[in-house]
């Protein structure tokens, strides 16, 4: 039995035959792939498509190492278009091709045809969609299994099972894995995968020992401030002596270019304007973040606040740093229709850490919802001026916790 993948196989199924390119993004390894070529192209088939309408085409299998050259990738469509009907065509890892998006605008113009392609780097986007595709291209982001996904596939004791997605994370193989060594080998390779293919080798890094010191120090930072300057002057003083700021902070987009790391900004709530010094960045996936630090540094305030932001993106939300004067909010998660002021602590049982946190909460009178969530399984969901109180399964096993509180 598959994982179902059901909102996002709901989005495609909505864009579906609109003249939009359909552009999947997400890390490597993390089920684009599989959304695809198997659970949309399962659903398309049960609305009546013909298989032989459905074109598939993977980049990244040396079979089809030829059709990386642009020009031939659109005479193999081109082939294997036989009638006037709509077709539905399927690419997958589209950046391998240089130019890309000569080809699929041809496509998408000469042939009576639904394109979806998948990406696993961001810069081949080039932060401008619209640019790429004539204003006609939308972006599904793809993430690793969410702990809802994973919780109503095995059905098992939650508390189990979370305390496994701490340690191993949601990336799909993992489902066929049961030894442990062997799960942490594999975090290890996709971890090294992204690094040496999507940006070592890609951006012509020659420094390797500082970009993986780098990789180590953003794992080792989860939820605190960092700034290019800041990281530099860290690996200089642990003996990377030729290291400068503007390299450290190419680096960094690099990591966020290749979905390995999200880069998360602070917002000024009062004067309602993002600062532009220090950001902090959250792993795509907590278990390769622990296989990356070869499963030191086991921190679970820290690991639950990474899951926190990760579940947040997953529903939509643009989720920012809160600065309140002197003060930090975990995070302000904001949709269409709502925001939410959110602190993440492991627990607020404790009077001076519930004080910490809600202190953060203090002065704020715009209305919004303020909500702490916390590995605490106890009743008591009110704490004092109207702050909630969420318990961390409940959050992620509930998309509609937010609202509720």
């Amino acid at each position: 039995m598959a994982i179902e993948r059901k909102k996002y196989i709901d989005f495609l199924l909505k864009q579906k035959d609109k003249d939009i390119v359909k552009i999947i993004t997400g890390i490597r390894r993390c089920g684009k792939s599989t959304l695809l070529f198997e659970l949309f192209y399962e659903e398309i088939k049960k609305l009546g498509v013909p298989e032989h309408h459905i074109i598939k085409i993977a980049l990244d299998n040396i079979r089809n190492d030829e059709l990386l050259d642009a020009k031939k990738l659109y005479k193999e469509v081109e082939n294997r278009i036989k009638d006037e009907n709509c077709y539905y065509i399927f690419l997958d890892e589209i950046q391998l091709v240089e130019n890309f998006e000569d080809v699929v605008n041809g496509i998408k113009r000469d042939f009576n045809c639904d394109v979806y392609i998948t990406g696993s780097n961001s810069e081949f986007l080039s932060s401008d969609i619209n640019t790429k595709f004539r204003g006609r291209g939308v972006e599904l982001h793809v993430q690793p299994f969410s702990f809802k996904e994973l919780y109503d596939y095995y059905q098992t004791d939650k508390y189990q099972l979370f305390n496994q997605y701490m340690l191993y994370g949601g990336m799909p193989y993992l489902l066929q894995e049961e030894d442990d060594v062997l799960k942490n080998k594999y975090l290890k390779t996709v971890a090294e995968s992204v690094q040496i293919n999507d940006i070592i080798e890609r951006h012509g890094i020659r420094n390797k020992e500082v970009f993986q010191a780098l990789v180590e120090l953003l794992c080792s930072s989860i939820g605190s401030y960092v700034s290019s300057r800041k990281i530099a002057d860290t690996l200089r003083s642990n003996g990377y002596t030729s290291v400068d700021h503007k390299t450290i902070g190419n680096y960094l987009d690099y990591l966020c270019d290749a979905f390995l790391f999200y880069k998360v900004q602070r917002y000024d709530i009062k004067g309602k304007a993002y600062l532009k010094t220090l950001h902090k960045y959250y792993v795509c996936d907590i278990g390769i973040r622990n296989a990356m630090l070869n499963f030191r540094q086991l921190e679970p305030t820290h690991t639950i606040e990474n899951i926190v932001y990760l579940e947040l993106l997953r529903r939509g939300y643009i989720v920012d740093i809160g600065n309140n004067s002197d003060k930090e909010i975990d995070f302000m998660a904001k949709d269409m229709n709502n925001t939410y002021y959110i602190q993440v602590s492991y627990s607020v049982i404790d009077p001076s850490t519930r004080e910490r946190e809600l202190s953060s909460f203090r002065n704020l009178d715009d209305g919004y919802k303020k909500i702490v969530i916390t590995m605490d399984n106890d009743p008591f969901t009110n704490l004092e001026n109207g702050y909630k109180k969420i318990n961390m399964l409940d959050f992620l096993l509930d998309e509609s916790s937010l609202e509720k509180a």
